[in-house]
């Protein structure tokens, strides 16, 4: 217990999001309370240094951004926030379904034009496997888009999760007029071209304080009397149990690019999100008040500067605490090992860091040692359970065109597979190999930095897969699917045995016809 008071300062959360929804420029408002950033966009101006125009390291670049500053470190209210930024593109989805096992709660932002997009749909679906609590923010309330009630009954079905609007908005679009606040009883009124700032939050009592007549004309004052009438009566009141047991969403309205409605989220953010929580191990629960020290690797990025082929690890620290210089125990690979340079990510610049507790997230540099879901003890032997890995939705073969290079292939795609990009699986009992993505940009990247880092050239050959299905069920019933099925059994990286499904056709017959055997669309790095 004798870090409960550093436990206690620190909330860590992801931003998720469909592309375009506006999450980074909620980040960059985010920095900007927080003092960690003078001007919004500051962000965005933290390139990377270019080296090459082609057009893969532009992809590589977009991508080390997304990284690079993926993991951010700001003070609020002296509370320690650790925001991960995730990459929106569906491409790289898979990094953003491994980022939510490294947080302890979710933002989750809407725009309010296109409302629930499918892949916030699949975001969420993560987040319920989980039972991750979940923040919405209905963003660009200063354009046109669907009416609030309607919003939040598509939230309800399509997230399916109940949500309760905690600021409501003085309408929409050219006649966007503010906010309310429904948590603190506040009000600020919008004023287009302007900022809002501290001194434009109005307390309000009561709604029917003169102030609203004054500052709205009467259909808008009648209108937003009648809307929080009406949430007051149809939903149930906050409950912030609930809300950590991630059945409850609250749901606050704004634009992020005008200020409005940001503050209330984080203020909301700071007094009801959870603390680090505890975790499931293979051996045994992880209290997060334990003194001895466990962290897990959640996200690998290589090659943010390609001269240094430098790889960062991200560990988010589980229990105890994490020093410098000092002697950590590598369980999967048996090995004590340390650490001289660890970093922690401010917006600004990554700074060597001397400790780090539960909640945290420190970047290690590695040269090879790391893969995604190692843990790291004080020399005990288990891993944290929870990380994910998911069918990936493409399928092709890895041709080797330069036979005399084949041990750096071997070793390329190895390392890369490592590092989450792709899933590499191996035909049962042979040697093809078969990469699974999420998009195709991926494989364009992994072609790529194979030639690049490694100077093995490859090829890919697309193959006529539907989804991968890790299998689970009685050993004697697998074993005897594996003999009739040899030719789409195949192998993580793992070793777990995974079942390539031509169709849903294909697939739905295998159920039938084996009611045993469990076809799994993911699968734990650890079991």
């Amino acid at each position: 217990m004798k870090y409960a008071n550093e436990i206690s300062k620190r909330k860590s959360f992801a931003i998720i999001a469909h592309p375009d929804a506006g999450k980074t420029t909620l980040t960059e408002k985010f920095l900007l309370f927080g003092g960690a950033i003078q001007t919004a966009g500051a962000v965005k101006s933290n390139k990377i240094k270019k080296h090459t125009t082609s057009d893969f390291m532009e992809i590589e670049r977009q991508r080390g951004i997304s990284v690079a500053t993926s993991v951010m470190t700001f003070e609020y209210r002296d509370i320690l926030v650790n925001l991960l930024d995730t990459p929106g593109h569906k491409d790289f989805a898979e990094d953003t379904y491994r980022t939510l096992t490294a947080v302890d709660s979710v933002v989750l932002v809407i725009d309010c034009v296109k409302g629930v997009e499918e892949q916030t749909e699949r975001l969420m679906e993560v987040c319920r496997m989980r039972d991750t609590p979940v923040i919405i923010f209905v963003n660009k309330m200063d354009r046109d888009g669907k009416y609030p009630f309607d919003l939040l009954d598509e939230l309800e079905e399509k997230l399916n999760i109940r949500v309760r609007p905690l600021s409501w908005p003085i309408n929409m679009g050219s006649d966007f007029k503010g906010v309310y606040n429904l948590y603190d009883k506040s009000l600020v009124a919008f004023l287009p071209n302007k900022k809002a700032t501290d001194e434009d939050v109005v307390p309000l009592t009561d709604l029917s304080s003169s102030y609203v007549d004054e500052h709205f004309n009467a259909k808008d004052a009648a209108q937003l009397r009648g809307d929080v009438e009406l949430i007051e009566g149809v939903y149930d009141a906050f409950n912030r149990e609930d809300y950590l047991a991630g059945k409850l969403a609250p749901v606050f309205f704004g634009s992020a690019v005008n200020n409005f409605g940001v503050k209330d989220l984080l203020d909301t953010f700071v007094d009801i999100a959870p603390i680090p929580r505890n975790r499931t191990a293979t051996t045994r629960e992880i209290d997060v008040n334990e003194d001895k020290f466990s962290g897990f690797i959640f996200k690998i990025h290589a090659n943010l500067d390609p001269r240094h082929r430098d790889r960062i690890a991200f560990l988010r620290v589980c229990s105890g605490k994490f020093e410098r210089n000092k002697f950590y125990h590598h369980v999967r690979l048996d090995k004590d090992v340390r650490f001289s340079n660890p970093y922690s990510f401010l917006a600004r610049e990554k700074n060597v860091v001397d400790d780090a507790y539960p909640g945290d997230v420190v970047g290690l540099f590695d040269t090879g040692n790391f893969k995604i879901g190692d843990t790291l003890t004080e020399g005990e032997n288990f891993y944290i359970t929870g990380i994910p890995s998911f069918s990936p939705e493409l399928f092709k073969e890895l041709v080797n065109k330069d036979p005399l290079k084949t041990k750096q292939l071997e070793k390329g795609i190895r390392q890369l597979t490592d590092e989450g990009v792709a899933q590499l699986f191996t035909q049962h009992g042979g040697n093809r190999k078969i990469i699974g993505c999420v998009g195709d940009l991926q494989f364009e990247v992994i072609q790529y930095r194979l030639l690049q880092e490694y100077g093995a050239a490859c090829q890919f050959n697309t193959l006529p897969f539907y989804k991968a299905c890790w299998l689970t069920g009685p050993k004697e019933k697998i074993e005897e699917f594996i003999r009739f099925k040899s030719s789409n059994i195949v192998e993580d990286k793992d070793g777990h045995i995974v079942y390539l499904a031509q169709s849903e056709w294909y697939l739905n017959t295998e159920r039938t016809n084996n009611p045993d055997i469990q076809f799994n669309f993911t699968s734990e790095i650890h079991k």
